[in-house]
Parts: structure tokens; C-alpha cells; sequence
């Protein structure tokens, strides 16, 4: 098993204790660079992976596709993970390195644990609160939306469609007693409570650079 743990923006002590249980549980941890692999070495023997900052999809594609099959050795039979920077579900190399993992080696069971990101930590370090919607984008196009208190998801969901929406995941109470994570639409309930989030994407626009 692979397993993404987010090892928030860089301070040691910003870990979360479950990621520190992972990592010293891991058989193998992996990591994309060294700023990494200094948070991962209180607590396991980090390697080192390349991944260069290219935009050229091609090159990325082959990196991607080497990384997985050297993690896929190890992933098969033991506890294995993947420490970066940040949550491994925000424009994280995780997210590249599990798509082509899941693609060619579909044997290979793999989950993440979040980390504090770069858009929570900049909030927090900058004493700036958000109280209402706001937008995060990197340069590229916007293909997913995130609606938190989603209490009418369906009614929602509806009017992401309208917004050119097609792939749609329902969460409540996330990590909780009770937690309820659907991503089969047909399953996704009129109601929600505070605890809610309704997340869409435009899934014809994501790279299938494979």
C-alpha cells in the first residue's frame, strides 16, 4: 500500500501525529526533495525521488512512469509512503505519481493523509481570516469547485451542471464518528448538514497525459 502524507508547510512541528505514525510504521518512505526528506528523518530513512519542474508532459509522463514503477515495487506487499510538503491533494506531485501508479499498477492499494497546506498556512502566518467564498488558482484553467455547508447537495450539484460540473463527489462530517463519503451521484442525498462539502469538477478538461 501507498500511502500520500502531507507534511504541512515546513515547520517540524506542524506534522500531524498520525503522519508521524505512518512514516514511522512505513517499510520505505519516498520523498520529492530534500526540504522533504528533513521533515521525514526524525522518524524514518527517507530516498529521494526526482521530479523535475518542467512544463513538458512528454519528459514529466516518462518521470512519472519510472517513480511509479519503483514505488510499485515496494507498494505490493508492504506498508509504503510518500511525504511531501504541503497535502498531498492539493497541486501535489503525489497526485501525478498515484494517477499513473493506479493506471499501470492497479494491484498497488493506495490513500493519503492530509497535511496543513500552503493556502491554510498563508491564511494563518498572514492573520488573514476568510469569511466568505474565495478563489485559488495556480495560472491554469479552473475545472473543480469545492461548496462547503452544502445542506441541499442535490440542488447544488444541479446548478453545477449548469456551470459545465460533470464529476461530482458528497462528504459530511470528514474524519468524524458518522463520516459519509459518496462519489456515486445517484447516492448523493437532497439534504446535508454544516458538516457538508459538495465537490464538482469539469472532468473532460483533466490532462490525461498518461
Amino acid at each position: 500500500m501507498l500511502i500520500g502524507v502531507g507534511l504541512g508547510p515546513g515547520d517540524p512541528e506542524l506534522l500531524t501525529l498520525k503522519a508521524v505514525d505512518t512514516l514511522k510504521k512505513s517499510s520505505k518512505v519516498y520523498v520529492p526533495g530534500r526540504l522533504a526528506a528533513e521533515l521525514v528523518e526524525p522518524y524514518a530513512d527517507p530516498e529521494i525521488l526526482e521530479f523535475p519542474m518542467l512544463k513538458d508532459y512528454d519528459v514529466l509522463n516518462d518521470v512519472w512512469k519510472q517513480n511509479a514503477e519503483i514505488v510499485a515495487e515496494d507498494a505490493r506487499d508492504n506498508l509504503v509512503s510518500f511525504g511531501l510538503i504541503g497535502d498531498p491533494n492539493f497541486f501535489s506531485t503525489f497526485s501525478h505519481l498515484e494517477r499513473v501508479l493506479n493506471k499501470l499498477y492497479p494491484e498497488v492499494e493506495t490513500d493519503t493523509i492530509p497535511g496543513i497546506s500552503s493556502i491554510t498556512a498563508f491564511a494563518s502566518r498572514t492573520r488573514t481570516p476568510v469569511y466568505s467564498s474565495f478563489e485559488v488558482n495556480d495560472g491554469s484553467d479552473i475545472d473543480s469547485k469545492v461548496v462547503l455547508k452544502a445542506k441541499k447537495p442535490r440542488e447544488i450539484m444541479g446548478e453545477m451542471r449548469k456551470e459545465g460540473f460533470n464529476d461530482f463527489a458528497f462528504a459530511q462530517r470528514l474524519f468524524m464518528d458518522n463520516e459519509v463519503v459518496i462519489k456515486d451521484v445517484d447516492k448523493i442525498p437532497e439534504k446535508g448538514n454544516y458538516f457538508s462539502i459538495m465537490y464538482g469538477r469539469k472532468s473532460n478538461q483533466v490532462n490525461n497525459n498518461e
